[in-house]
């Protein structure tokens, strides 16, 4: 019951994802399920005690220190809601260190390699659209999931902007560039034509060869084989154009705040992590530039 008032409360109160929220509701799950296993019933009895020894055992199981320190959180957040709601004046996480992350060194690619990539598709149907699709995601930095579910009336060319569903109720409205708008509109009203033939009832924007709605794994394939064709620095992910659309609208002098709410992020620290690469050009810039560096 616990569990479910508190995933409630992030969807209605917080209006966070719906992905966010089933993140919160298996990690919290996860420990409310280990407690019980050492006889603790009711979760407002849970004690320190039990928190260290989930994380010993999450530690035996392998779990990175990135996935452990998430679980955290979303414990610590599930007893602060108890808390607050005065169903609890205990907090098992209370004194628990979240263990040191090595960070990954964020993967983008340079303005010169987009530029590469984004002139290889040819002009066959298909290359219309994958031009698109390319396109569309260093426009704007969306996810995956988000290019998917992407329909016919997502998008306003006439205005330049997509209207992106994937963060729950709250949709975003991000600008497209010309270059984007003009790439999708060839693709929107022709090339899709053909590839949907006589299936004039799909709502879906970007469809593969039969017609249907893109797949996950098609979208992957698409970029894995452009990445490999104009021999990238790395490798070619829906990630790493997110990545890039990203740093470069911070080299470019984009604000955090702003660049948040483009991105869809429910906390701004999951922005900050990009501000590490502009700070590295920044250095280089310093470098080359100043008589004294």
């Amino acid at each position: 019951m616990y569990t479910e008032d508190f995933i409630d409360y992030l969807k209605n109160e917080k209006k966070m994802a719906p992905n966010s929220c089933d993140a919160y509701r298996r990690d919290v799950s996860e420990f409310v399920a280990f407690a019980a296993s050492r006889g603790i019933t009711d979760v407002t009895a849970a004690t320190g005690t039990e928190m260290v020894a989930w994380l010993h055992e999450l530690k035996a199981l392998g779990r990175s220190a990135s996935t452990v320190n998430r679980k955290v959180a979303s414990v610590r957040a599930f007893y602060r809601y108890l808390q607050d709601r005065g169903m609890t004046d205990t907090d098992p996480t209370a004194g628990i260190r979240s263990p040191k992350i090595q960070r990954k060194e964020i993967e983008y690619l340079t303005i010169q390699e987009i530029d590469r990539l984004l002139e290889s598709p040819d002009d066959s149907v298909r290359g219309i659209r994958d031009r698109a699709i390319l396109e569309v995601l260093y426009a704007t930095g969306i996810r995956v999931s988000e290019l998917i579910d992407l329909n016919m009336d997502s998008i306003n060319l006439r205005m330049g902007f997509i209207t992106c569903d994937g963060s729950g109720s709250r949709a975003r409205i991000i600008p497209l560039g010309r270059p984007a708008r003009a790439a999708l509109e060839n693709y929107a009203y022709d090339a899709r034509n053909q590839l949907i033939r006589e299936r004039t009832e799909e709502q879906a924007l970007f469809v593969n060869q039969y017609g249907h709605r893109i797949t996950r794994q098609g979208l992957w394939k698409i970029l894995r084989d452009y990445g490999e064709k104009v021999e990238l620095s790395h490798s070619l992910t829906p990630h790493t154009l997110r990545n890039s659309f990203a740093v470069h609208m911070l080299q470019n002098g984009a604000d955090l705040k702003s660049l948040q709410e483009l991105m869809g992020h429910d906390d701004i620290t999951a922005t900050q992590v990009y501000l590490s690469a502009t700070k590295s050009r920044l250095k280089d810039v310093y470098d080359r530039a100043h008589p004294r560096a």
